[in-house]
């Protein structure tokens, strides 16, 4: 039975290795072999091989006879496991991962508001308006505004009532905050009070064509943004 230590080394490892390969640095290397890492991290043989083990599941390395353990492409990645997404969060920027993030909120988010408006209950409403309150509220505050954003859109996805959706969230969790973060950076950009209150108007009076449009508007905003912001010239 492994002990709480071992379960410790091995994530401390499989988080350390994750940040690594997602973050590019074996890019055009080669992967440690199982004796390298028990070297370089000071590791048992027992957690290095269970830290290779689990990457593997997550699609991040291969192992195959006598040709060892090598880093898989972007394609082959479980991008669905919440490790992985939040260790994309952590690569350098590139425009095209937060596009594709923006470009899996923007197949899901407005069929989300469009069934909420079928089945969104009371509470469901109300999540939705405390999220729009709190964005409205913390308008100042950049890193409350962004948890309020998130918390409106993530209730539209509760409110959707379907347990698809729902099982995404820390999926669209991610993308929220890779492509609000930017987006509310760019210079002179904030999240719309208006367009996330049309949204919810829709909701509320059961408008789901009015909801799906309104939300689709505001994230092909987020595509536009995405595609001119450049870290380099932008604004703090």
């Amino acid at each position: 039975m492994r002990t709480p230590q071992g379960v410790s080394l091995t994530y401390g490892l499989l988080e350390t290795l994750g940040q690594s390969i997602v973050s590019g640095f074996y890019d055009g290397r080669s992967f440690p072999t199982e004796a390298d890492l028990c070297t370089q991290f000071s590791a048992s043989r027992t957690v290095a091989r269970e830290a290779v083990k689990m990457l593997t599941a997550k699609g991040l390395l291969s192992a195959r006879p006598r040709q060892g353990t090598k880093v898989e492409p972007v394609a082959k990645w479980n991008l669905l496991d919440p490790d992985v997404t939040r260790w994309l969060m952590e690569r350098p920027f590139s425009n095209t991962i937060y596009r594709e993030f923006t470009e899996v909120r923007l197949a899901i988010e407005p069929v989300a508001a469009y069934l909420a408006t079928r089945r969104g209950d009371r509470a469901d409403i109300r999540r939705i308006r405390d999220g729009l309150n709190a964005m409205r509220d913390h308008a100042a505050e950049p890193d409350q505004a962004l948890q309020a954003d998130i918390d409106f859109h993530v209730s539209i996805l509760r409110a959707s009532g379907n347990p698809f959706f729902w099982q995404l969230r820390e999926l669209i969790n991610t993308a929220l905050r890779l492509s609000i973060g930017i987006t509310n950076k760019v210079s002179g950009h904030t999240a719309s009070i208006p367009a996330h209150e049309a949204v919810l108007i829709a909701i509320e009076k059961g408008d789901a064509d009015g909801a799906h449009a309104a939300m689709r508007a505001i994230l092909l905003e987020s595509l536009e943004l995405i595609e001119i912001y450049d870290p380099t010239t932008t604004a703090e």
